[in-house]
């Protein structure tokens, strides 16, 4: 199957446990809408902007996602914590569960969001 590359944003707009950038995930389903892109310890993650607990986006101002610590990702709303690595809730009303994570990667200086060929399902 063939992979297609959605440009996001440059590299460099992320910094390591700093804001986010928003994007979109297009086409039908669960899993068109509204997501993000963070970078933590030096990796780049991507996820539906979507609480696991119930369906708001996390970010209370946009693109800040990081609690006070910049180690965690926090739902404004509800106070769920989320691990940036794996999107797993490890504090808050929905401890165990996950955000929906999206398939990115970082080539020549940009990021990008990855679909295979003729699908935004990931």
């Amino acid at each position: 199957m063939v992979t297609e590359k959605h440009l996001i944003c440059s590299a460099d707009a992320l910094v390591d446990g700093g804001d986010g950038v928003r994007f979109a995930v297009p086409g039908p389903g669960y899993l068109a809408g509204p997501a993000f892109v963070v970078r933590y310890g030096g990796n780049v993650y991507a996820y539906l902007n979507r609480c696991a607990h119930v369906p708001v986006q996390l970010d209370w101002m946009e693109g800040k996602f990081f609690d006070l610590t910049h180690h965690l990702l926090v739902c404004a709303v509800h106070g769920a914590h989320y691990d940036p690595r794996d999107g797993r809730c490890v504090m808050g009303p929905c401890k165990g569960a996950s955000l929906h994570a999206l398939r990115v990667v970082e080539e020549d200086g940009l990021i990008y969001f990855l679909t295979d060929a003729g699908s935004t399902q990931t």
